[in-house]
């Protein structure tokens, strides 16, 4: 389990740099002006939408019911079960897709109503919409096609398929003087990519031997079970996407620039939730339910709690620096070309405020996997709407006083909201939530994060007069110092506050000795 998390998580970490170079051309090439928030706006719609029916509900109903019936029925009948669903998932996406063209300005109305009082922002908005929108269907066939590949033990390339994202927007970006302005190129990029993402997966898994053809869905008792688990997990999906979908709405009211600030604070905070959070809630899923399946509760328990332990170590050092030096991460990212010292100082504030939240997103898919692996889809939707109510409350009340900065603190505050009533509804049911080890080791990394955080900003303050003297890129060597000096003080720490025995530890797949049957 332990190397399948990292070869995920080492994918998605190729995917998050280039999705940061990505973010530089786009910083530099749209800035945070009207074309900027259209784009992100037109990039958003379809993204919510995967989020909800592909990514997030699919995987957590579809991976238990393929690797249930796979075990009990075979491999054959495992193919077939998942042609049927190719099917469902492809008519389904030709009927949305056809709802938004041809509804397009309404869609952006009701998404972004703000967007009515300024003309331009609304045409262009609609105009990029059109293009990225269809990306959404071939993205939910890519989800299918992954799905069936995590459930056979294969998961680098549906962790690596959005290193195409990344890579199509910026080929389109580097000839953006052949379309009409810069965000159609962006927008022609997403789309591009989206074949290319289908491309690799299907070529994946047509090298290992696995057949993914159109079946006509019927509807026996494994699609039923699918169907019964798939709903509740939209409806907890749809929760999430309706508070960042408010964001994007209540931003829509606020001053320009607003949309931008929240747009890169989130690609950085989304930085560790990818390859660290997702990564391990993608494996940990189907190694949990195999474990259920033989009975080994305390193998379940065990490599769930080395999942949440593991994600926190990996993710401390973003928290920190997300909290200390939030500027100075934008200033040495991004500030350049039109994004300049005003975005970066907004960008950072609201960077600040989302990392408050930062470790209840990362370890949120490990807590529940519990629930998905025994086919429970409706207990974490309770979780995730009470969370999502938390939020948007949160947002409405702090949006005049705080602008986008008390979004993300709303975001965060939405996040332990879900977390603690996850752990609740699982202490409840008898799940694990963790064991002793994990317990004993929390206090510890607290300390270390905070003394992390402390030297992170004394450092970044005391290098001020030392680059000052640079010709160029002062911001970025102020903020590489800052990377290299955090890196060594927190190996330091952690080898001084955990030793090297436990992390050892952290990495075994199994307990030290797994009681007899």
């Amino acid at each position: 389990m332990i190397r399948s998390i990292f070869s995920v998580g080492g994918w998605t970490l190729i995917s998050r740099l280039t999705g940061f170079l990505r973010d530089i051309v786009l910083a530099a090439t749209l800035g945070a002006g009207p074309i900027a928030e259209a784009f992100y706006i037109a990039f958003r719609l379809p993204n919510h939408f995967r989020a909800i029916f592909a990514e997030g509900a699919f995987n957590a109903a579809f991976v238990p019911a393929f690797a249930r019936v796979k075990t009990r029925q075979g491999e054959a009948r495992a193919t077939v079960f998942s042609g049927e669903i190719l099917t469902g998932v492809v008519l389904t996406q030709l009927v949305l897709l056809a709802a938004a063209l041809a509804g397009t300005e309404w869609v952006v109305r009701i998404m972004a109503p703000g967007l009515s009082a300024d003309p331009e922002r609304f045409a262009l908005t609609v105009s990029f919409t059109r293009i990225t929108f269809p990306y959404l269907g071939l993205i939910a066939v890519v989800t299918l096609v992954g799905g069936v590949l995590n459930a056979n033990d294969r998961f680098w390339a549906a962790a690596a398929a959005s290193i195409f994202l990344n890579v199509a927007m910026v080929g389109t970006l580097s000839v953006a003087g052949l379309f009409p302005t810069a965000g159609h190129a962006a927008s022609w990029g997403v789309l591009i990519s989206g074949f290319l993402q289908l491309g690799l997966l299907v070529f994946d898994a047509e090298w290992a031997g696995i057949r993914i053809r159109f079946a006509r869905p019927r509807l026996d008792p494994e699609m039923r079970a699918f169907l019964r688990a798939l709903g509740p997990a939209i409806v907890g999906s749809a929760g999430v996407q309706l508070a960042i979908f408010a964001d994007t709405l209540i931003a829509s009211f606020l001053p320009q620039g607003s949309i931008a600030a929240l747009f890169y604070a989130d690609r950085i905070n989304q930085l560790p939730i990818g390859i660290v959070g997702i990564a391990a809630g993608i494996v940990l899923l189907p190694e949990m339910s195999r474990r259920l399946a033989a009975g080994d509760d305390e193998g379940a328990r065990y490599a769930q709690a080395r999942a949440v332990e593991l994600t926190l170590t990996l993710s401390l050092p973003f928290v920190a620096a997300s909290l200390a030096i939030p500027e100075l991460i934008m200033r040495g990212l991004f500030m350049r070309g039109a994004f300049g010292p005003e975005h970066a100082s907004a960008a950072g504030a609201t960077l600040a405020a989302y990392a408050i939240g930062l470790p209840t997103f990362v370890v949120m898919r490990s807590f529940m996997s519990p629930f998905y692996a025994r086919g429970d889809t409706r207990t974490p939707v309770v979780a995730t709407l009470l969370g999502a109510v938390v939020n948007i409350g949160l947002k409405v009340a702090l949006m005049n006083q705080f602008a986008q900065v008390g979004l993300a603190f709303a975001t965060s505050a939405g996040g332990w909201v879900s977390l603690g009533l996850l752990i609740w509804f699982a202490r409840r049911a008898g799940y694990p939530a963790g064991d002793g080890a994990l317990f004993r080791t929390l206090p510890r990394l607290t300390v270390i994060g905070l003394a992390l955080g402390g030297a992170l900003y004394a450092l970044a303050q005391a290098l001020v007069p030392v680059v000052a003297g640079l010709p160029a890129f002062r911001e970025e060597a102020r903020l590489a110092a800052c990377v290299v000096g955090a890196a060594v003080l927190y190996g330091v720490l952690l080898l001084a506050l955990l030793g090297p025995r436990h992390l050892r530890g952290m990495l075994r797949s199994r307990p030290a000795r797994t009681p007899a049957a």
